[in-house]
């Protein structure tokens, strides 16, 4: 905040927005964002505003949800239409629930019965140590920082935790998802495909207001059966083995910066070959990452459309997030605009959603929005 105001103090003195952006670092266009948060609130527009979700899934007031189980206690036969019935009676003075809300709960609590599936609803990943090259990758971005030239360089980088070996060190131009995609590819064209990756929950990663705070990428790692481990947030030492090399990293390929792209990424180049190659880890008893890795026999590979045999429909996402049913159009997510996935009626026009094996949601006729499992699959369990 006493950044903000320094900023904004300087423009009231009459100094002109182009320069004082240019001094502070940010664009014209955040300048005035900041400057108009001041005119229209004053000093407390200035303050750090929440970044949390305006709409968080299944929210209920812990009245109505108490009310819900109770009920489904006193009549076992009832399901979710039935139930927001009598809530509408029961509470008419509050908006009801949806009824593939009602039937979230009923589901999260575990008073719906499911039918027998060939393949079990995952769970998630717990984190734990590979045993094996490939067993785990670990990725991250190591914090930006200005080449000579004045642009900023984003590396991400890919390790195998098993072994430390550095599969990848690109420097991108930003954090955006575009850049992210052909890095990996690249990392599985050469070493084939792991078993799980880890990450952070930031971007390109992970999106903190898509379903489950998945992304695009992430989605694509599961369609490659992949799977996904996410760190606590605020804990980077649980990517700790990652988090040291990018120390070293910083030491010797950053300080002094390349004066633009091309000389920076050749310094990654040569850093990776004599990590690699060259320095011995105490954490492999002296041993090179070379020594210890080895590629992946996990090919990369384009997947199949998955099918759906258990589900009603296979419906094909649209690119603005939608399942589309005739002229209804059901909001899910834009991360996975062009996936396919599976539509069941499991109760009286309640519908669940599924993507490959995981039941992701539900829906009916009346809300038009996919409302998320009781439990998120993808959590970090610790």
């Amino acid at each position: 905040m006493d950044e903000r105001l320094r900023f904004v103090a300087r423009l009231l003195e009459g100094e002109s927005m182009s320069k004082v952006c240019r001094e502070f670092g940010i664009s014209r266009k955040t300048g005035y964002k900041i400057f108009n948060r001041y005119k229209d609130s004053g000093i407390q527009g200035l303050e750090d505003r929440a970044r949390s979700p305006y709409r968080h899934a299944n929210k209920l007031p812990f009245q109505i949800e108490r009310s819900i189980l109770r009920l489904k206690q006193e009549h076992p036969t009832w399901g979710a239409p039935k139930i927001r019935d009598k809530l509408v009676k029961l509470f008419p003075q509050l908006k009801p629930p949806a009824k593939s809300t009602v039937h979230s709960v009923l589901d999260r609590h575990g008073l719906v019965k499911r039918r027998k599936r060939r393949k079990t609803r995952a769970q998630g990943t717990t984190l734990g140590e590979a045993l094996t090259p490939n067993a785990l990758w670990c990725a991250d971005y190591k914090g930006q920082f200005r080449l000579g030239n004045r642009q900023y360089c984003y590396p991400l980088t890919i390790t195998d935790q098993r072994s430390r070996y550095l599969l990848a060190c690109e420097g991108l131009e930003s954090v955006k998802e575009t850049g992210a995609f052909p890095v990996f590819e690249q990392a599985f064209k050469e070493y084939g495909l792991p078993n799980a990756i880890r990450t952070d929950n930031g971007v390109p990663f992970a999106s903190a207001h898509a379903l489950y705070g998945l992304s695009r990428l992430s989605v694509w790692w599961l369609r490659l059966g992949i799977s996904i481990e996410r760190i606590k947030p605020g804990n980077p030492q649980q990517n700790g083995r990652h988090e040291r090399m990018h120390l070293t990293l910083k030491k010797e390929a950053t300080k002094p910066p390349g004066y633009n792209s091309l000389q920076q990424q050749h310094r990654f180049e040569e850093f990776i070959e004599v990590y690699n190659n060259e320095r011995p880890h105490q954490g492999l008893n002296g041993l090179y990452p070379a020594e210890v890795y080895t590629p992946s026999p996990r090919q990369y590979f384009h997947p199949d459309i998955p099918e759906y045999p258990l589900h009603d429909r296979t419906i094909l996402v649209t690119q603005c997030g939608r399942i589309c049913m005739g002229r209804r159009k059901i909001n899910l997510s834009t991360v996975f605009s062009g996936q396919h996935v599976g539509i069941r009626e499991v109760d009286d026009r309640i519908w669940l959603v599924s993507f490959m094996d995981f039941d992701i949601g539900f829906f009916d006729e009346e809300q038009n929005r996919v409302e998320p499992m009781g439990v998120n699959p993808f959590a970090p369990k610790l």
